[in-house]
């Protein structure tokens, strides 16, 4: 990925982005923009979209932020690697901090969902979006991943491709390398990582999953980790050895 200005502010906005034009801010992105960036007409703003790349623009309005006018492409769209982070919903700040880390970590997908054990028995996807934009936002990413909405795990798995690749995170799998399992793998139809409950799984959903296509079972070491430890855990180790970490897509 090409060098990203950090120093400067950087904004989703839901327009079409395009060399001259001019996007239309919301009140909440003025706000931001003119009372907690104090920011005034005239100064630059990166802005993308999730489909047209990066751009640089330039704030316009008299007494507050009301429009960016579009001055120039910095960083041209990429695509993310076929990686969806399948996971049992956790409570409130730690789903958040799990949501951030998953985008951080390059997941191109968020599919919740619910077996036995769940801990949190509603999902609010609305939240979950609002922390990907932000991810996305503080780190230079362009692209902005799918939030699906929960499902039980049954049917998750039977209207899944059976062609992609499941890495099944299992507490209970023999603990051997995870880096010379997952080099064995092959994943040209793309990759599903499911994380279950700090509860673990049930023995009839440890059944199922063992029974499905294109499984792999992979242990992330000797010790038992949270479910927000795990995922990233295991979310490093898919993108270095089967992701876009090594220049490569999934």
């Amino acid at each position: 990925m090409p060098s990203h200005d950090f120093r400067g502010p950087r904004l989703f906005v839901d327009a079409p982005l395009a060399q001259d034009g001019r996007v239309e801010l919301d009140r909440d992105q003025s706000n931001y923009l003119g009372n907690v960036l104090r920011l005034a007409a005239g100064a630059e703003v990166l802005a993308f979209n999730g489909r047209d790349g990066e751009w640089q623009t330039a704030i316009e309005g008299r007494k507050r932020p009301d429009g960016l006018v579009i001055l120039q492409q910095t960083r041209p769209q990429d695509r993310l690697p076929d990686l969806a982070y399948v996971f049992a919903p956790l409570k409130h700040a730690r789903l958040d901090y799990m949501v951030q880390k998953a985008i951080e970590m390059g997941a191109a997908t968020l599919q919740p969902v619910l077996t036995r054990f769940t801990q949190a028995s509603r999902v609010n996807t609305e939240r979950m979006r609002a922390n990907v934009v932000e991810a996305a936002e503080q780190c230079g990413i362009l692209s902005i991943a799918t939030v699906a909405e929960p499902a039980p795990l049954e049917r998750f798995l039977n209207q899944r491709a059976a062609g992609r690749l499941l890495i099944f995170c299992d507490e209970a799998a023999e603990v051997e390398s995870p880096i010379q399992s997952l080099q064995g793998a092959h994943a040209a139809e793309g990759i599903d990582v499911l994380i279950g409950p700090e509860g673990g799984f049930a023995e009839e959903e440890r059944a199922l999953l063992l029974r499905q296509p294109k499984i792999l079972r992979l242990a992330l070491g000797p010790r038992i980790m949270r479910a927000d430890t795990a995922a990233v855990a295991a979310l490093a180790l898919v993108q270095a050895v089967l992701g876009d970490w090594g220049g490569k897509t999934a």
